[in-house]
């Protein structure tokens, strides 16, 4: 009947489309009874409701905003906040995690005794001679005439006061490994503040002494600022010009013994031997650091006896000026003022000519051609505030550190793109033979680094 009103191609594609739609509807049918089964029967619980619900819903749409919605997310978007903010290193009060514990209060001396680094001692040179009698393993020396040093360096136990303080600090202690790495020096870096009192310029003095006495297997300590650094990697300090001396500074004779000038000499960088002569050295040193009063009318003595100090409290390198100046028969002898190389160099006078240096000489030299150290003072990176234009001293700070830092690179075929860029570039070409490449400046296995092994 069908086929003779549509015809027979007709009436086939009617039945096709019959059947695909019935399984089309037994499809939906199961998928609607699923998601009831699984999600629930909506919100009100019955089909015709649920119809309602939605038609409404859309109905509704464009006339109001869903109270419900907008108060989900009122109380949704606080803990959200909450937990991006709890993730968030750059929002995060560091000062929740730097608090001291509760009644951990300083320990101060009693104010009308005078100030002592520690108990007296008389006798170390007998005690550190018995002691290394003892233990042959930990010579003094650890070449003929290659003493075993101790580099010493550090800083505050709390976040630099500035964002980028802390990354040139540790810009700063890379460089002194690399240095000590390639010496034969070893290393110690300090955080801890050993005496309360001893606050500022003056906290070196009691971790010089526990170190000192800590290990007499250490012939000379080598102090050195968190904001200096090695930018001659190839120079080896002449150990055997001080065999006689107990205490090198960069300096000027002349303008600490006859001018009593108080820069006429640098703490920033220097050679301390072990021995009782330091020790008391440190015990006549010592007195004029405990802050307070004692530092406050210490400076004033200072200002008044030496050539063009500014009106400042007392800080360790006047002091040592003035005792020396003033002691010179106690103490001169033994002391040793170096200018014929860089122990420390002013940074305001040496990192416009890197370029010059790189084009003229070579490491090596440690003098004004090509200094040892470039000592960045005045520029306190780790502060609120310095003594010169931030961006000044920032941009010197990472000239001095890659101008370094290509001595070290240069050991593995790579050097900065520029004494101002963060990036490196291949200066040779790999080999399959890697033991026969000599790096330029022999720094590898230079040697000064060998050790002479105990018998």
């Amino acid at each position: 009947m069908l086929e003779r009103c549509f015809g027979v191609r007709r009436v086939r594609q009617i039945q096709r489309a019959a059947r695909h739609g019935t399984v089309t509807f037994l499809c939906l049918f199961m998928t609607v009874v699923v998601l009831r089964g699984t999600i629930g029967a909506g919100k009100f619980g019955t089909p015709e409701q649920d119809f309602n619900d939605i038609r409404e819903q859309f109905y509704s749409h464009n006339r109001r905003v869903e109270p419900h919605r907008v108060l989900e997310e009122v109380e949704t978007t606080p803990a959200q906040n909450d937990n991006a903010d709890s993730n968030n290193y750059a929002t995060f009060d560091i000062s929740k995690i730097l608090k001291d514990e509760e009644g951990a209060a300083d320990e101060y001396r009693d104010p009308n005794a005078p100030y002592s680094l520690g108990p007296k001692i008389t006798d170390w040179d007998e005690q550190r001679a018995g002691w290394l009698k003892q233990n042959p393993n930990f010579p003094n020396f650890v070449g003929p005439t290659k003493p075993r040093v101790l580099l010493v360096t550090g800083s505050s136990p709390k976040p630099c006061e500035n964002p980028v303080g802390d990354h040139y600090l540790l810009k700063s202690i890379k460089n002194k490994i690399d240095y000590c790495r390639i010496h034969g020096i070893e290393i110690f870096y300090n955080f801890a503040l050993f005496d309360a009192e001893m606050a500022g310029f003056w906290a070196k003095l009691p971790l010089i002494r526990k170190l000192l006495l800590s290990h007499p297997e250490v012939e000379f300590l080598w102090w050195m600022d968190s904001d200096a650094m090695f930018t001659d990697m190839a120079f080896e300090v002449p150990w055997e010009r001080y065999k006689d001396h107990n205490f090198v500074m960069h300096g000027w004779n002349e303008m600490v013994y006859d001018d009593k000038n108080w820069i006429g000499l640098n703490t920033g960088s220097f050679l301390l031997r072990n021995c009782q002569w330091s020790l008391d050295l440190l015990d006549a040193w010592a007195p004029m650091g405990p802050k307070g009063k004692i530092r406050d009318e210490a400076g004033k003595v200072l200002t008044n006896a030496l050539k063009g100090r500014p009106v400042f409290e007392a800080d360790d390198q006047s002091a040592m000026v003035y005792l020396l100046a003033t002691g010179r028969e106690r103490w001169g002898q033994k002391v040793y003022l170096e200018n014929h190389y860089y122990l420390h160099g002013y940074w305001g006078i040496l990192v416009d000519r890197y370029e010059e240096f790189i084009e003229n000489y070579h490491p090596g030299l440690g003098d004004h051609r090509w200094p040892l150290v470039t000592h960045f003072v005045g520029c306190k990176p780790c502060g609120k505030f310095g003594d010169y234009p931030v961006e000044r001293c920032l941009k010197q700070m990472d000239r001095a550190y890659n101008f370094g830092d290509n001595q070290v690179l240069q050991m593995y075929g790579f050097t900065h793109k520029s004494l101002a860029s963060r990036r490196v570039k291949r200066i040779r070409n790999e080999s399959s033979t890697p033991l026969e490449l000599k790096d330029e400046l022999g720094l590898l296995h230079p040697p000064f680094k060998a050790i002479k092994l105990p018998s």
